[in-house]
């Protein structure tokens, strides 16, 4: 059945409640290479409950990231599952994420765009506390084979990083068990752990969530451009342009530029071959209090 965007987007929303506490945080820090080394106190901000502070890029697990789901069997989204596609993250940070909370998502289908052969569906979560906003997510769903329907084509703007060289590069090293050490965090899909399913979906192995090198990537930027400040993070953006295996290494080229990093991460063993690009981390100034740009 075609998609009726129409339908989708004047859906009523849905809310959910969503809890999470130390652990929770711990759990994904450590799903996304955190703790290497076990004892270096850069590292124990992300490890130890004594002196945790949270990544943003949690936002997209919280509650056990169950918005995607609920979004795909929306009103109007007629869709193979086997011809979705993780396109794109958004993550936009209203104030800082604290350690424990108890918070409401509501979430709708923001807009659904026609590229001819495949539709993109974005999917919008508002997040809040008893203390107000907390974050939204925008997260870009590319559904092969579902286009063709008569719907708006979109924006297909690319973010180019500037052309110079990179102020930082950095490589980060995913370990054999990263992907089965994040899925505890929520993602149970196969594909990232059972190399009968992989084979199937035409991977050689299984490969690793692109949400967990959407936080690798993310953490990579913090602890290097932003003095490990992850309250200085205001949102991250990025497209998923390709996998990533568990055991290769990502290499994260950053720019700097006005109150923002441009960044490319990219797969170092196979050519740097293109794992997240569009990609772009606007933050604020070091030691402000609050969300105001740089």
């Amino acid at each position: 059945m075609p998609i009726d965007a129409a339908k989708a987007i004047s859906a009523e929303p849905r809310s959910t409640a969503l809890t999470w506490g130390h652990k929770d945080i711990q759990l994904y820090h450590l799903g996304i290479g955190a703790g290497i080394p076990a004892t270096d106190p850069e590292e124990l901000r992300y490890t130890l409950e004594s002196r945790l502070h949270v990544l943003p890029s949690f936002a997209t697990v919280a509650g056990g990231g169950m918005a995607v789901a609920g979004g795909m069997s929306a009103p109007g989204i007629d869709v193979d599952l086997a011809a979705v596609l993780h396109g794109g993250q958004t993550v936009e940070l209203h104030r800082p994420i604290p350690v424990s909370g108890e918070a409401t998502q509501t979430s709708k289908v923001a807009a659904v765009y026609d590229k001819g052969k495949a539709a993109v569906i974005v999917l919008r979560s508002d997040v809040a506390d008893a203390d107000g906003p907390l974050w939204t997510c925008d997260t870009r769903i590319f559904a092969r084979g579902e286009g063709g329907f008569g719907g708006e084509r979109g924006p297909s703007d690319r973010l180019e990083p500037p052309a110079r060289e990179p102020d930082h590069t950095v490589e980060r090293a995913i370990r054999e068990d990263q992907a089965l050490l994040y899925r505890l965090s929520g993602d149970w899909n196969p594909l990232h752990a059972d190399p009968a399913f992989a084979e199937v979906a035409g991977f050689e192995r299984p490969i690793l969530h692109g949400l967990c090198s959407y936080g690798m990537v993310l953490k990579a930027v913090v602890d290097t451009a932003l003095d490990g400040d992850v309250a200085r993070v205001r949102s991250y953006t990025t497209r998923f342009a390709g996998v990533v295996y568990p055991g290769e290494t990502l290499r994260v080229r950053m720019w700097r530029d006005e109150g923002r990093v441009h960044v490319t991460a990219s797969a170092v063993e196979r050519d740097d071959a293109p794992v997240l690009t569009d990609t772009i981390v606007d933050h604020v100034r070091s030691g402000v209090n609050g969300l105001d740009p740089e």
